[in-house]
């Protein structure tokens, strides 16, 4: 059954955070993204207004027509120019008031001062989600909240099937480096492809505006001498994923950021007109149909569709899940993943992030019930997104986290790889397997430490590892 939500945008919290970010915020996405999978009964966005301020007043309007209620007083503007407009009052008492037909509110806000509200609205059955910029938000609210969710994950805009194109995005987490592009290629005729760990920015709603974001080309960052040599168009590099350039490449390859390699162009700050400018000399795909496979599969997608993983879990469709992520690379024995995936059971579903989904992420494995048995959570670093859905599901399972029907497999490599498994090994998370050889400062005190507190694992075989997990899961209920 689905639950009831109402959204409370605070605009002025927001709109001066954002500011202060340097983006701007998609609105309908940020009500999209609030309300999915849920029953929407109203969203309120409470902001001020100037009379005499006509592009307010179109911003009012258009909000309103986005499916806002808008609930606004006239600005107050004071000697030492200050204006001011304080709506918070009016949120609270619409939160009150809706809080007996809803399971759900949202909050969008950073404002420590409604910490006090949500508690009474928890204590009256309500789950209460706080969605904002985690900078600007206040670690009141945070921590009293049922989910905060960084706003920027969401909604953000930064201001400012194959089909023909000549360019390709490098891989890194920071999506901006997707979105700056776009706006600049947009109407050239050049488009853009992702590659290695930007296969997600596909997933973000903000980035799909732009029609001209083709695909993705490749896979993980071991292949990119085979890869790179054949695609026909300008190439951006902003990670440490950089290996020694081919000269058969090297005079389409520009590097951003941070990255840099000796003999290579570096762009400095925005500008990618010469990325473009190279992109248009080159010869570009021919119009040709490609696959499409899923990604986009964070926390907040995932749980909201909660109730209905939940409802599958105790109904028997869904017997386990599995996590198979981490660090791809050429070593001998990491077709490991690739075989453990094939062969888990049809009744399991397998998360996976970070560049090790290449492994398997082109293959089919249909779903159970409408929830697809592949779920994209994202890059490396969206390794807290898998956190998030396994602490939200032992909450609702009231239970903890090593109680769930979950296992965890890892594939190791480098240094991101350490900060994850530290994470999770703080988090008290046991029965991880790693491999497809364990880290080089796991040395036999180590490894013992760590086996006999938190039972780490060396991967084996596909087989023999599937057969322990799910023969230890043998009828045994989720929780």
């Amino acid at each position: 059954m689905s639950k009831n939500v109402a959204v409370f945008v605070d605009v002025a919290n927001i709109f001066y955070a954002a500011k202060a970010a340097g983006v701007d915020i998609d609105y309908v996405t940020l009500l999209k993204s609030a309300s999915a999978g849920r029953d929407l009964v109203r969203a309120y966005a409470y902001t001020g207004l100037d009379p005499e301020n006509d592009n307010q007043r179109q911003f009012h309007a258009f909000l309103a027509r986005s499916g806002y209620k808008v609930v606004s007083k006239d600005i107050r503007k004071y000697g030492d120019g200050k204006v001011k407009a304080n709506l918070d009052i009016e949120l609270v008492v619409d939160m009150m008031k809706t809080a007996r037909n809803l399971d759900i509110a949202v909050i969008i806000s950073g404002d420590g001062d409604f910490a006090p509200a949500i508690r009474a609205v928890q204590e009256m059955g309500v789950r209460v989600e706080v969605i904002s910029f985690r900078g600007n938000t206040s670690s009141d609210l945070i921590e009293v909240a049922d989910l905060f969710t960084d706003i920027t994950q969401i909604a953000r805009v930064e201001k400012g099937s194959s089909r023909s194109g000549r360019r390709v995005a490098g891989d890194d987490e920071d999506l901006s480096m997707t979105e700056v592009p776009d706006k600049q290629t947009e109407g050239t005729g050049v488009n853009i492809y992702t590659h290695g760990e930007m296969l997600p920015a596909h997933g973000y709603p903000g980035l799909k505006k732009y029609a001209h974001l083709a695909g993705n080309f490749g896979g993980a960052w071991q292949d990119q001498h085979k890869e790179l040599a054949v695609f026909p168009g300008a190439i951006i590099f902003n990670t440490n994923c950089i290996q020694k350039p081919a000269e058969s490449y090297k005079d389409r390859l520009f590097t951003w950021g941070l990255v840099r390699w000796p003999g290579v162009k570096h762009v400095d700050g925005w500008d990618f007109s010469a990325v473009i400018a190279k992109a248009k000399e080159c010869e570009g795909f021919p119009e040709n149909p490609g696959r499409e496979i899923l990604t986009g599969f964070g926390h907040n997608a995932v749980l909201g569709v909660a109730d209905k993983i939940i409802a599958a879990v105790k109904s028997g469709a869904i017997r386990r899940f599995f996590l198979i992520g981490g660090c791809d690379g050429a070593k001998p024995g990491r077709n490991y993943y690739t075989e453990l995936a094939e062969k888990a059971p049809k009744d399991t579903v397998i998360l996976t992030l970070a560049c090790g989904k290449y492994r398997f992420n082109k293959l089919e494995f249909g779903d159970i019930g409408g929830i697809p048995r592949l779920l994209d959570v994202g890059q490396c670093n969206d390794s807290y997104s898998a956190v998030r859905i396994a602490l939200a599901l032992a909450d609702a399972f009231e239970c903890g986290v090593n109680d769930l029907p979950l296992s965890i497999i890892l594939s190791w490599y480098e240094q991101k790889a350490v900060a994850v498994l530290l994470t999770l090994l703080h988090l008290g998370i046991r029965n991880i397997r790693i491999g497809p050889s364990l880290p080089a400062f796991v040395t036999p005190n180590v490894l013992a430490f760590l086996v006999e507190n938190f039972n780490l694992t060396p991967v084996g075989t596909a087989d023999g590892d599937l057969n322990a997990i799910l023969g230890d899961a043998l009828g045994t209920a989720a929780c």
